[in-house]
């Protein structure tokens, strides 16, 4: 089992790293597309949320690769990122927005059901349910 965690971490960092740097290079406008409209505040704004969210893609997939040490870590913060992008993926659906070669409303809903499995598959892989765990335990026991 291990070793199979071990393959999907490894893909999900070559899978992040990847889509980072085309985040950066060519396919930005069809991610600038999937930029929710209530967040579009300005074209240069838009642009700049595809080359942050690059550069997050890059540095979790390449910590997803090299920081096997703090892997529960940077599998919570990657399990995270995909929740905060969330949004994305569902203002392409109800605003009928074709990007990626989704260019029907089935195909654009049926992708709202992979972002469940990449927040899945970044938890397990790297026991980033623990760290999840602890960090929710510490902040509702708190004023315990």
């Amino acid at each position: 089992m291990n070793w199979i965690k071990l393959i999907v971490r490894l893909l999900l960092g070559l899978f992040m790293t990847f889509a980072g740097i085309t985040h950066l290079t060519v396919a930005r406008q069809e991610f600038i597309a999937q930029v929710p409209t209530w967040l579009q505040f300005s074209p240069q704004f838009t642009d700049f949320v595809v080359l942050a969210s690059g550069v997050v893609e890059i540095a979790l997939g390449l910590c997803m690769i090299l920081l096997w040490k703090k892997k529960a870590v940077v599998g919570a913060l990657l399990a995270l990122f995909y929740v905060a992008i969330f949004p994305g993926n569902i203002n392409q659906y109800i605003n009928h927005i074709s990007a990626f070669g989704l260019d029907t409303d089935r195909a654009r809903l049926i992708r709202l059901f992979f972002q469940p499995v990449l927040i899945f598959l970044a938890l397990w892989s790297t026991e980033g349910w623990s760290v999840l765990k602890h960090r929710w335990s510490a902040l509702f026991n708190k004023n315990n």
